[in-house]
């Protein structure tokens, strides 16, 4: 699953601690094999034309498309690199979203008054989730998949019942 929640090792350390991120379907490796399967490919039917005039009029479009490959495959790793924060204390929480281009949001509330709620089907994707507290009601992992925010909700709220319960 693409989030971790992290082990509580003192007494002065916060309760509950959550690091969120986006899946990565194509690792680094994946991508040089993409790279190379697709200049491969590409190169298979310009072979057949070397030395005559057609694959200079044809190798602009051919390099133009690997190109355009690779920009749009480094702006996708680029737009995922984004960290969800949530660290849970007996008087306080706050969850940290750090995007993608270095951008960073704070959101901060008393845990006591902290509500989780799944909207199923009135969200902008299925299952999403949302803290409410503070006045506010920010939206938690909304990146993951449609069967694993069902899962973090209900660990979202056995953490903060778990740290209500502690006072």
């Amino acid at each position: 699953m693409p989030y971790e929640w992290m082990p509580n090792d003192g007494s002065d350390a916060p309760k509950a601690e959550l690091h969120l991120w986006p899946f990565r379907s194509l690792p680094r490796r994946g991508f040089v094999w993409v790279m190379g399967l697709g200049f491969t490919l590409m190169l298979i039917p310009l072979l057949a034309l070397l030395g005559t005039a057609t694959l200079w009029w044809l190798l602009p479009f051919a390099l133009g498309a690997m190109g355009a490959l690779w920009f749009f495959i480094e702006k996708s790793y680029k737009d995922g690199e984004i960290l969800e924060e949530l660290v849970i204390w007996s008087d306080r929480m706050t969850l940290t979203r750090h995007g993608p281009r270095g951008g960073e949001q704070r959101w901060d509330a008393d845990p006591y008054w902290v509500t989780v709620e799944m909207h199923k089907k009135c969200g902008p994707v299925p299952n999403y989730v949302t803290l409410r507290g503070n006045g506010r009601e920010v939206e938690i992992g909304a990146f993951l998949s449609e069967a694993e925010r069902p899962k973090l909700y209900e660990e979202l709220r056995e953490a903060l019942l778990r740290v209500k319960s502690i006072d």
